[in-house]
């Protein structure tokens, strides 16, 4: 592109063609799709309409791409809302439309995933040392954007859930969180 072979029509149909082989591959953010194409040489004043073009007839929809992430990310991998957040940020999506892709995602959602996620961790970690089980699913938990606070009560509620008693540590022995 930088040698200016390519120009006018023929260096938008290359731009067009570029764009819906990366769309082919995966769904994109229009922040994504720019940005990946100005990394490959074509100039903003070609994307801007071709990607204009491609918002009104439904091949980039921002909303829709943030709904897809949410869905993926809080029911395959438990994510957090803060953590899905985080990354909607990173693909490009605006404030807003994250905003309205999160509202799927409740607090009882949050905290079911979050249970989930901590009783399955739990039962791969049986045998060692309660310490050691409450700071492995601590830790995971907390990769996964979820609070310390909701961290450790899920994992007490459920150690006691076991059978196990609770310690008289206010922290469970984390005192340095």
């Amino acid at each position: 592109m930088e040698s200016g072979a390519l120009a006018g029509a023929e260096l938008t149909e290359h731009a067009r063609e570029a764009i819906l082989r990366t769309l082919t591959a995966a769904p994109k953010s229009r922040r994504q799709l720019m940005d990946a194409m100005t990394r490959k040489g074509y100039p903003p004043e070609v994307l801007e309409p071709l990607l204009e073009r491609f918002e009104e007839v439904g091949l980039i929809d921002d909303a829709e791409y943030a709904g897809m992430i949410v869905r993926t990310r809080h029911g395959e991998r438990g994510l957090s809302r803060r953590a899905i957040a985080q990354e909607l940020r990173r693909k490009g999506i605006d404030d807003e439309t994250a905003t309205g892709a999160l509202d799927q995602v409740d607090d009882d959602d949050e905290n079911d995933a979050a249970r989930d996620l901590v009783r399955r961790r739990l039962a791969r970690t049986t045998g060692l040392d309660r310490e050691v089980r409450m700071r492995r699913v601590v830790g995971m938990l907390a990769r996964k954007g979820y609070s310390p606070g909701l961290a450790l009560s899920l994992v007490r509620e459920e150690l006691a859930r076991e059978g196990d008693e609770a310690d008289e540590e206010p922290y469970g022995g984390f005192d340095d969180l």
